[in-house]
């Protein structure tokens, strides 16, 4: 801001240099309560932590008109449930969400392809009613449920084991069916 016309100002400004505080503090450490040390915690109902989360929400919306549901499904869940598990995939990875991990949740249950088997269509019904109002442990038990073996493979490996192999890609391989 610019002084007034009659305000004193000296001839000759001192040019400014730095000057180092007068006290330098301690470290940092962390010694709070809830301060971790190490990692995040690792267990149930915790989930998957990892960079840009929020940004799978844009990827797993721009599927909605690719998907093919049955009567008695809603897109809302749908997405709320493959979410939870591309997050998991992407944070295996430790990355940010991609179209990838979205196109893999979605291709192992069926939503991307017309033709999925009526068994997986009357469990995946089950499984993810709900899901878009908020039940959080229904949701975690759905993620938990795919093995980290399906979503190590990639995109093409699953789309050419479903669907064949959907029990053992959504982790009901030992039940019968």
């Amino acid at each position: 801001m610019a002084a007034p016309k009659f305000a004193p100002a000296p001839a000759v400004n001192e040019p400014r240099s730095y000057a180092s505080p007068p006290v330098v503090p301690d470290s940092w450490t962390p010694d709070r309560p809830t301060d971790l040390i190490g990692f995040q915690p690792v267990g149930d109902q915790l989930g998957y932590q990892g960079p840009d989360q929020g940004f799978a929400i844009k990827i797993a919306n721009g599927f909605r008109d690719r998907l093919r549901l049955q009567p008695g499904e809603h897109a809302a869940d749908v997405i709320t449930g493959c979410l939870g598990i591309g997050l998991r995939r992407a944070s295996m990875f430790s990355r940010a969400p991609v179209v990838h991990d979205l196109t893999i949740a979605f291709t192992i249950w069926g939503y991307l392809d017309g033709s999925a088997p009526v068994e997986l269509v009357a469990d995946r019904t089950q499984r993810f009613s709900g899901l878009g109002h908020g039940h959080y442990t229904e949701g975690r038990s759905l993620v938990d449920m795919v093995p980290e073996a399906t979503l190590r493979m990639t995109p093409e490996q699953v789309t050419a084991a479903f669907p064949a192999r959907w029990r053992e890609l959504v982790g009901l391989a030992g039940l019968a069916g």
